[in-house]
């Protein structure tokens, strides 16, 4: 497949829209619900979604690698979807406690960090380097995200646990994605049918350590509550379909390029969050956002003219 810079903006621009209602699909969870539980159930419901064109691309036969390297070896692709798949289990289920503990506007702003974490990954391991204005471009969009947690003060010290806790989900989005990259650039496997290995090594984890909590029994009783079965399906969907888009997304464009995208999915979250619950919306909010979609058109001229 050629690759192609427009292709691979539209499609994390998708990413940014659902990204942007995840949190608080996350929070649609009943109140005093097990959050182990909501994760193992909303990753089952992500691989029934996955399956349809998991099935489809397995009829209609081996996929094409699109990279020019050398394949990986199965042994180190074993390796790299046992490892990659624990990951993404246990950052599933740090996002839904990070939603009701730091809230979902405070989550998504947390999860901001996935830009820096990339690049410095992507320096360090791939050896590739971002020009003077990228980074400046960058770090603009983080001090405009720390006006906005920070209510327009700028001051850090009112930073809570549950916020740093959540700066781990993003982290451990990156190391996945950047490992999975070379296995979708070298090896004939889609998108797709990385994902569904991927939810099924997620879901035996996060159910070895329900198992290992002894508290299987509220996955048994979550299945006949319907209002969690309903929030854990909507966010399952939406979860499966971001990431799907954010795979093909990375066949064009590099991933700190495709996280840069995504920055204002905050901005989303607020704006959902105001129509649909009907909170006003500040003047530092609408600053903040502003900046932020500056910052990003700067970056992405930043990248063509760098590349």
């Amino acid at each position: 497949m050629k690759k192609s810079v427009r292709a691979g903006i539209a499609l994390a621009l998708l990413c940014l829209l659902i990204l942007g209602v995840m949190p608080i699909l996350a929070n649609a969870r009943p109140a005093g619900s097990d959050g182990l539980a909501f994760a193992i159930w909303m990753t089952f419901w992500q691989l029934l979604a996955a399956l349809p064109l998991f099935l489809y691309e397995r009829a209609r036969g081996p996929h094409r690698a699109t990279g020019a390297a050398a394949p990986v070896s199965r042994r180190r692709m074993a390796a790299i979807a046992l490892l990659t798949g624990a990951m993404f289990g246990l950052s599933t289920y740090m996002y839904i406690v990070a939603a009701e503990k730091a809230g979902a506007v405070g989550m998504g702003i947390a999860l901001q960090a996935y830009p820096l974490f990339a690049m410095l990954l992507e320096a360090v391991f791939q050896g590739k380097r971002k020009s003077p204005a990228e980074i400046g471009f960058t770090l603009l969009m983080i001090a405009a995200l720390v006006y906005l947690t920070t209510g327009g003060t700028m001051r850090l010290s009112g930073l809570s646990y549950w916020s740093v806790f959540a700066l781990g989900i993003p982290l451990l989005w990156s190391m996945a994605h950047l490992m999975l990259k070379s296995i979708l650039e070298t090896m004939p496997v889609s998108p797709n049918q990385v994902t569904v290995s991927r939810l099924v090594i997620s879901g035996v984890f996060l159910l070895l350590v329900q198992a290992a909590l002894g508290e299987s029994g509220l996955l048994v009783a979550a299945l006949s509550d319907g209002a969690f079965q309903r929030a854990a399906v909507a966010l399952g969907v939406a979860y499966y379909l971001e990431l799907i888009l954010w795979f093909y997304a990375m066949r064009h464009i590099d991933v700190s390029v495709g996280s840069s995208v995504t920055v204002p999915a905050p901005a989303v979250t607020m704006l959902i969050a105001v129509t649909i619950l009907g909170e006003p919306v500040e003047t530092y909010q609408v600053v903040s956002m502003a900046v932020i979609a500056a910052s990003l058109y700067g970056l992405l001229l930043a990248g063509r003219r760098r590349g």
